[in-house]
């Protein structure tokens, strides 16, 4: 229901073939998305750090393919939305060099690959296992929580910062992005990144929660 009425809302539209929907997160949640990508029609580009989450979920037959090579990833990508295929696949990788890897399609091709955004890592805790940084693999940011917290939390921050850049360039062109409740946004906002509503109060942030805007 979230991504349709996405779709309903930002895109005017009932039909979601050959439309693309970047995500993260196949845990508890999260792991619905890939399904719900599918049930809608759409392309569902999900990145997943744990590999164990990934298999889990193919293995129920949530998620139809799994990869962890970003060229093959974009190339399906590609595939599926020329050919309004409907398409769950899982990027086993940080989700930050996803959307990063979308920005560089679009500086160097001047293709949006993407229509519809979001983010259900467990951003309510991101200093303890919630949200990985982009800067290490799963099993290194693991140790590092472990050994030196403060560095990890450090890093979250540095993370979340250019999360929210590549995600800002590809809205400013057109993407829509919103808040699925996981203090996403607060705690990208607590990093410093540039999440706030330009005229509005420091409450309000430029993109907007799926309770109030789409569900609503």
């Amino acid at each position: 229901l979230t991504v349709l009425n996405a779709g309903r809302r930002y895109l005017k539209a009932e039909d979601l073939s050959g439309k693309v929907f970047v995500t993260s997160g196949l845990g508890g949640m999260s792991g619905a998305q890939a399904k719900a990508a599918v049930i809608a029609g759409c392309v569902g580009i999900i990145a997943e750090v744990d590999e164990a989450a990934l298999l889990k979920r193919h293995k129920q037959g949530w998620l139809m393919e799994i990869s962890n090579n970003l060229d093959h990833c974009i190339a399906r990508l590609r595939e599926a939305r020329k050919n309004k295929i409907a398409l769950s696949l899982g990027y086993h990788g940080n989700v930050v060099d996803l959307w990063e890897r979308l920005v560089h399609e679009l500086d160097t091709t001047g293709e949006l690959l993407v229509d519809l955004g979001s983010d259900q890592t467990s951003c309510h805790n991101p200093f303890n296992g919630g949200y990985y940084p982009v800067q290490l693999g799963f099993e290194e940011g693991k140790q590092l929580l472990s050994s030196n917290p403060g560095k990890f939390r450090t890093l979250v921050q540095e993370s979340l910062k250019r999360h929210v850049a590549a995600i800002n360039k590809l809205a400013d062109k057109g993407m829509f992005f919103w808040d699925y409740g996981n203090a996403f946004l607060l705690e990208a906002q607590r990093a410093g990144a540039d999440v706030a509503k330009k005229g509005a109060n420091k409450t309000e942030f430029r993109y907007p929660s799926y309770v109030q805007h789409i569900m609503g």
